[in-house]
């Protein structure tokens, strides 16, 4: 997984009221917002290992386990663009306090359900809560340093959002492993709570004079819409529903799209601005990023099922296997400037995506007896690849769009991110079903298969969606790779 984004409020900070923050507050803010992404990123990987051990415990199949790990980014993606509008109606401090106790309780009830629907539900109430923490925390940062001084916040609060996937999937192996697989979701609670006093006794409290109405309309369309194709994405394959039945729901879920679609061009403050789609670059950002995290976005759930059930691993020593992973993503940041510069946005993307695929088809060269160094060379190197798709797919969505519509392309790239990890995950699991027979799920021997199969699979359609970054041109994004900061996403 990845690093959280920006998410800004359409308002502009001099529209806000509030007092300027003293120097203490100014120092500790960086410090509270920084634990808030670190809890938001470290729940996005955490579980992942211990997806055999919960789902043992749940009395579940392993691929059921993928609905608990897609509705949390799934509530990501339906409750991220209205963030913004939260905090500048109800203020800053209200907003990031409500969404930390939002996300604590979360995880508490989390840590306590024995069953897997309700433990759903909790995800979702979980995402709630992570949809409004990270924007709304960087909204803050925004409003409160200087632009001379918010390239250094925003890089300080950046690093434990490369930290959290770092250290999740390891320290998920060693709770499951030595402890109880509930303390994954417990752990939250101290860092919660801290972050409740230090919001009320430090964080500024800003809110706009005036607010745009709520599209309220096209967050029902729009979030109906989305869930409901995730749960058919969720259950296809598993012969819970007949086919006409779940054709049906298809049918009813892109209706509720289109019905967004259609209801956005005609109102004045929609909920996403698909009129962005007309700028090229932005287009190909944000569509070619989906598409891509369509391939990858379930790889974190199917390489643990790899390294636990085909290799025989503990959860420690699969989540040490995937912890490269992180480290060249951190590595690589630092590259990204010079190799955009160089190359092009194009160049890359199109090249990398490529690569990308091939090496995902690799994964599926993985079986008992393979060198672990080698499989830790490819960790590695799948890492430094991932880490430049994101970076340069999350900054080419800037290159062309307007200063004022910038709040506005940050919230539907964040969106559209969120939302193909979660359908990236249901493919994931989908892929795999259909390579298994519903006779030999439960077989060892049957599920290394499947999911060799799988990689295969989604290395293909990675590599297919390289034809989107087709359309950019050999000059696109040259201001950009000048202009603006890169951060990790």
């Amino acid at each position: 997984m990845t690093a959280p984004e920006s998410v800004e409020s359409g308002v502009p900070a001099s529209n806000t009221v509030a007092s300027p923050p003293p120097v203490s507050v100014k120092r500790l803010l960086p410090w509270l917002v920084a634990v808030a992404f670190f809890m938001e990123s470290l729940d996005t990987t955490i579980l992942n290992t211990a997806v055999p051990v919960v789902s043992k415990a749940l009395g579940v199949s392993l691929l059921s386990m993928k609905a608990v790990l897609a509705s949390y980014t799934l509530s990501l993606a339906v409750f991220i663009p209205i963030s913004g509008w939260m905090a500048d109606r109800f203020g800053t401090r209200r907003v990031f306090a409500s969404a930390i106790g939002i996300f604590t309780l979360g995880s508490l009830l989390c840590g306590l359900m024995s069953d897997i629907h309700l433990m759903i539900v909790c995800r979702i109430l979980q995402g709630c809560g992570g949809a409004m923490m990270v924007p709304v925390g960087r909204l803050t940062l925004v409003r409160t340093f200087p632009r001379s001084e918010l390239v250094r916040a925003m890089s300080f609060v950046a690093i434990p959002g490369l930290v959290g996937p770092m250290l999740g999937p390891l320290a998920g192996g060693l709770i499951v492993d030595y402890l109880h697989w509930r303390l994954i979701f417990f752990l939250n609670i101290p860092f919660g709570i801290v972050g409740l006093i230090l919001v009320y006794l430090h964080l500024p409290d800003y809110r706009a004079a005036s607010t745009k109405p709520l599209d309220i309309v096209g967050l029902i369309l729009f979030g109906s819409g989305i869930a409901l194709l995730s749960y058919v994405l969720e259950i296809f394959g598993e012969h819970t529903l007949s086919t006409g039945e779940i054709l049906g729901l298809l049918a009813v879920s892109l209706a509720l799209i289109f019905g967004y679609g259609v209801h956005a061009m005609r109102t004045p403050f929609p909920l996403l601005q698909l009129g962005l789609f007309r700028i090229r670059t932005f287009a190909a950002a944000v569509s070619g990023s989906f598409f891509t995290r369509l391939g990858i976005g379930g790889v974190p759930f199917l390489l643990p099922l790899l390294y636990q059930v085909g290799l025989g691993l503990t959860p420690v020593q699969s989540g040490l296997l995937i912890m490269p992973q992180a480290a060249a993503a951190m590595s690589t940041k630092f590259l990204m400037p010079k190799l955009l510069d160089r190359f092009g946005y194009r160049g890359v993307l199109v090249s990398n995506t490529v690569i990308l695929g091939v090496l995902l088809m690799l994964f599926a060269t993985i079986r008992p007896g393979t060198p672990i160094w080698l499989i830790l060379l490819q960790a590695f190197i799948y890492g430094a690849l991932t880490s430049t798709q994101y970076t340069s797919m999350n900054t080419l969505v800037y290159a062309d769009v307007p200063e004022a519509s910038a709040s506005n392309a940050s919230s539907m790239a964040s969106t559209f991110q969120q939302l193909s990890i979660s359908f990236g995950v249901a493919v994931a699991g989908l892929t795999t079903v259909f390579f298994i027979p519903a006779r030999l799920s439960g077989n060892a021997s049957a599920m290394t298969h499947g999911l060799h199969e799988a990689f295969l699979a989604l290395g293909a359609f990675t590599i297919l969606s390289t034809l989107v970054f087709w359309r950019l041109k050999a000059g696109d994004g040259a201001a950009e790779t000048r202009q603006k900061d890169i951060h990790l996403g």
